[in-house]
């Protein structure tokens, strides 16, 4: 009886125990999902809250898209038919200054990476890694005032023009996106399975003869992953831009010319407008190319990771 009544003991000890770890991987399964939720929403909404500001600009004051997409004159006034709405000067100006810093990071981040995980992988981790990392967490405007303190002055004795200039945010905003690049590509240079690399050594190549022809053609659907992830924040980036660029409502001619881009113009402008009226709209017409923009970039990337699967 005592042995009966033992065993019961221990099964009821389980089956409570059982019933309590279903329960907390329900509890652990509705928080989850509860998050992926809320994030979802968080996207819809922003998505509608700014789709329908950035279009105000369109409904409400009957601005003209094509002129707003096409014209180089930016003097707004009360509503469209004073002045000029042309942001063309700040889309050329972010598209310039993402290509621009993407051709200064990417080279430099790749080789970083291949050195790091590659030619000298304890060099790398102990010294290249910590330092990326401390790279990625310095703030912005740290960036620009080392900018403004240190690559204009430069600039502007050794090379000519003012110093505030196309060029200037180029290499404020490739340093700034450099860690990214590097990170990302580092990450993807690993992943490439050992056996690869010991079939190219097992064939007489050298270790610059793998690198070559055996991991970076492996690895370049994840190295263009991340070269568009680095475009992406140097085309949202703000404040470092806004503190060397020039802030210039012009078209650039060359790299020394000054210019300003999407959102040094809406950082710049939107405290000084008021709200609802048409600059001010017309700002959020400029946030609404930056949300679309970004979704561009976030396709890009899906169609680069899909193709790192095939």
């Amino acid at each position: 009886m005592e042995e009966r009544s033992h065993n019961s003991n221990n099964s009821h000890r389980l089956l409570r125990g059982s019933n309590s770890a279903l329960k907390s991987k329900e509890k652990g399964q509705l928080i989850v999902k509860l998050c992926a939720f809320l994030i979802i929403i968080s996207t819809i909404s922003i998505t509608v809250f700014l789709g329908y500001k950035g279009l105000q600009s369109f409904i409400a004051f009957d601005a003209n898209p094509l002129t707003f997409l096409t014209s180089i004159n930016w003097e707004p006034g009360s509503n469209a038919s004073e002045g000029g709405y042309g942001a063309l000067p700040f889309i050329i100006g972010s598209f310039a200054v993402t290509f621009l810093a993407a051709l200064v990071a990417a080279p430099i981040g790749i080789a970083s990476a291949i050195f790091m995980t590659e030619i000298a992988k304890k060099y790398g981790q102990k010294v290249l890694q910590p330092v990326i990392e401390i790279l990625v967490g310095i703030p912005s405007v740290v960036y620009g005032l080392i900018g403004v303190t240190v690559m204009v002055p430069i600039i502007r004795q050794y090379i000519g023009g003012l110093g505030f200039s196309l060029i200037a945010g180029t290499i404020v905003v490739g340093v700034m996106i450099l860690p990214t690049v590097t990170s990302i590509s580092a990450d993807a240079i690993k992943s490439i399975p050992a056996e690869m690399k010991n079939a190219s050594y097992a064939l007489g190549a050298t270790r610059w003869q793998t690198i070559y022809r055996v991991i970076i053609p492996a690895a370049l659907p994840s190295l263009m992953t991340a070269i568009v992830f680095g475009m992406a924040r140097a085309f949202g980036e703000a404040l470092a831009v806004q503190m060397v660029i020039g802030n210039s409502t012009a078209i650039p001619q060359s790299l020394l010319d000054q210019t300003a881009t999407l959102t040094s113009i809406i950082t710049l402008g939107m405290p000084h407008t008021t709200y609802g009226s048409f600059h001010n709209n017309l700002l959020w017409s400029l946030g609404l190319i930056l949300l679309i923009m970004s979704y561009v970039f976030i396709i890009f990337v899906r169609y680069l990771s899909s193709r790192r699967k095939i």
